[in-house]
């Protein structure tokens, strides 16, 4: 787990995917890309955020802090790195 203080670059709209850990067999997920202070080529993250972080809405450029999990996985002989953002808190504010 890593926290960061980032910018926010951009947010998805979230969508509904199947999953078996919800009530209703559905979680909602969006998508966040974050950008470390310092500058236009400072290291970025795409981070998947689930359940109610995912409904939360960020405007492109607040400052926030995340809490991040990264996690690897292999499908058909390939390996991935997952991004999932368990935290962030605006403080724009």
């Amino acid at each position: 787990m890593k926290t960061v203080i980032c910018k926010v670059v951009a947010q998805t709209e979230a969508v509904y995917v199947p999953s078996k850990k919800a009530d209703n067999g559905q979680l909602a997920k969006s998508m966040i890309r974050l950008r470390e202070l310092g500058g236009d080529y400072e290291d970025e993250y795409i981070c998947a955020m689930f359940g109610n972080l995912a409904l939360c809405k960020f405007a492109v450029g607040d400052v926030v802090v995340a809490s991040l999990r990264f996690q690897t996985h292999e499908s058909n002989g390939a390996c991935f790195q997952d991004v999932v953002a368990n935290d962030i808190v605006n403080i724009n504010h």
